[in-house]
């Protein structure tokens, strides 16, 4: 071929080429969706959350997204203080950076740092990862900010957030309401453990809560309404069930709140809704999710409870959910290299 060919065709040729290298590298923009969009919230919630993180341009079209874990930030080994494992190297790293590609709320459900939840833990482990979302964060307290007397670094450390003394609050998103209650002062409260519902029942336990709680309730009477708090009722862990809440559930069922979430094992649960017995009840009952995958070493199982629908403990992440109105989407997302996944969508009562 002739040299004045080759110069034309490649004159019409590396136009075409530059021009595709900038459609490409424009497609990888957070501000233009690529060729196949993220899908809309109102086909499918769940699938709209996991495909979140990749397409996080698509939560100005959703609904609002709470999303986090319990059992958080772990730096060092309780028996060697000394022995620092760099912020950025730990699991609570690895979930934060679930976090930073999902606009929301941010739940910290408890045990957020470890080893005693003091001023020290928080500004060690904390800050440096999950803290980086502390202006989006609306946390709850679990036993081991009260390894610090009175979960001073706790209450320190999120300021006005935190709610103190009491550590319990709540705040609507969107059409739902939304209640973080103190599981610490009811759970310590009653010992020895409590091994039934109606054992759990006979402890007074923290009677100015519970009274807040119901007239909170009453307060709100928006038709959706989603609670956290740091002791499960109900787990197939290690921790087992933690009965002392008994006389919570039964609050929180009567007045017709749809979702709880907690953390405390060490491990990620999902439960059928349920009555305050246990008993499979779809048309009242609360969906329970247990996310104690925060960046804490993670639990095994003991006794599989009825009703517990999904169970993971091999992986860290997160929980999100769309609050919709009159009806939700649940997605775990993993943290990088974890395959785990569990996803699904309900209806409120």
């Amino acid at each position: 071929m002739r040299a004045d060919v080759l110069f034309r065709s490649a004159t019409r040729v590396v136009p075409a080429l530059l021009l595709a290298l900038v459609i490409g590298a424009c497609s990888d923009s957070p501000s233009e969706p690529p060729n196949a969009p993220g899908e809309s919230p109102d086909v499918n919630l769940a699938r709209w959350l996991t495909r979140l993180p990749q397409h996080p341009w698509t939560a100005s079209a959703g609904p609002p997204v709470l999303v986090g874990a319990g059992d958080i930030a772990r730096c060092y080994d309780p028996e060697n203080p000394a022995a620092i494992t760099p912020p950025n190297l730990t699991a609570a790293e690895a979930t934060a950076r679930i976090l930073d590609r999902i606009p929301g709320t941010v739940m910290a459900v408890g045990d957020n740092a470890y080893e005693f939840g003091s001023p020290s833990d928080y500004l060690l482990c904390y800050h440096p990862t999950w803290g980086r979302h502390k202006a989006r964060t609306r946390p709850a307290a679990g036993n081991h900010e009260y390894l610090t007397p009175g979960a001073a670094g706790y209450f320190a450390y999120f300021l006005a957030s935190a709610a103190p003394p009491g550590g319990y609050y709540s705040y609507d998103l969107g059409s739902w309401h939304v209640v973080v209650l103190n599981s610490t002062p009811q759970w310590a409260a009653c010992p020895p453990p409590k091994t039934s519902p109606e054992d759990g029942r006979t402890c007074a336990g923290d009677v100015p809560q519970r009274l807040w709680l119901i007239a909170d309730l009453a307060q709100h009477r928006n038709r959706c309404t989603v609670a956290y708090f740091h002791h499960p009722r109900y787990s197939s862990g290690r921790h087992g069930s933690q009965y002392e809440m008994q006389q919570f559930w039964d609050i929180l069922y009567a007045e017709g709140v749809d979702v709880v979430v907690s953390a405390h094992d060490h491990l990620y649960e999902r439960f059928a809704p349920q009555d305050p017995e246990g008993n499979a009840d779809a048309e009242r009952g609360i969906r329970q999710f247990t996310v104690g995958t925060g960046g804490a070493g993670l639990y095994e199982f003991s006794t599989v409870l009825p009703n517990s629908e999904a169970r993971n403990n091999d992986t860290h992440g997160v929980l999100a959910l769309a609050l919709g109105d009159g009806r939700y989407g649940w997605a775990f997302l993993p943290a990088a290299g974890g395959s785990f996944t569990d996803y699904g969508t309900g209806v409120c009562h």
